[in-house]
């Protein structure tokens, strides 16, 4: 029988008609962390299967809590994460709904479309300054408007006739559609890799103090892999 939870489906991966929700939750309280649900990622890799069936099995054999006492997941702990879920936002997000104004909405979207726009952007322009042009030894540009809207690209990197991208974004107040929009960028990056030739890199920031920090700093060396291929080296 149907559950009408589900509006379709991307190979396995089933959509759900409130997702942006869902996934709010998960990621709010920590529910697909390491710490919840073991390293998937790495897990996955490792695993290299050539099945849904497989890539499950493995999963349960070998996946994990990274926590204290490292306890072994089973599919009935799925039952917890989605109890644990479903409370936090049958209860926390309730009462937070029930407590929004209408003036809190006002000063919200004023602030979203000015305050948090220009914070944004001296960060970006801190981490592209300071962080990534001298590490790199190469200009780092800002996109044009076209490659913003079409590719999501803040910035580029021109290599001969050849253009990386780079995609700045705050870890801190991560969207309700985060996984969406993530997902979205990828194709774009995608898109914006087949047309000119370099790929589009994600690069996480964080406030530290007054200043900004690559959360992601592994990225750096990714670039310089980049650079050094369009380059021809």
């Amino acid at each position: 029988m149907a559950k009408e939870w589900i509006k379709g489906n991307d190979g396995r991966n089933l959509k759900f008609k409130r997702e942006p929700l869902l996934n709010y939750g998960m990621n709010r309280w920590g529910l697909n962390k390491k710490s919840s649900v073991g390293p998937t990622s790495e897990l996955i890799r490792t695993c290299a299967p050539k099945s849904f069936k497989e890539w499950k099995k493995y999963y349960f054999a070998n996946a994990v809590q990274k926590k204290k006492n490292g306890i072994k997941i089973t599919r009935k702990y799925f039952k917890v994460i989605g109890n644990k879920l479903y409370k936090n936002l049958s209860e926390a997000v309730y009462d937070e709904l029930e407590s929004i104004n209408e003036q809190e909405c006002i000063d919200f979207a004023y602030n979203l479309v000015l305050n948090r726009t220009y914070e944004g952007y001296q960060r970006e322009i801190g981490i592209v300054n300071e962080k990534l042009e001298s590490v790199l030894g190469v200009k780092i540009q800002p996109a044009p408007d076209e490659w913003d809207r079409t590719f999501n690209v803040d910035f580029f990197i021109q290599i001969k006739d050849k253009f990386i991208g780079l995609q700045i974004k705050s870890v801190s107040g991560l969207a309700l559609d985060h996984y969406q929009w993530e997902a979205m960028h990828e194709k774009n990056h995608a898109r914006f890799e087949e047309k000119y030739g370099g790929h589009v890199f994600f690069i996480y920031s964080r406030k530290s103090g007054k200043k900004a920090k690559i959360d992601n700093p592994e990225v750096i060396e990714e670039i310089k892999k980049e650079i050094k291929k369009l380059q021809g080296g």
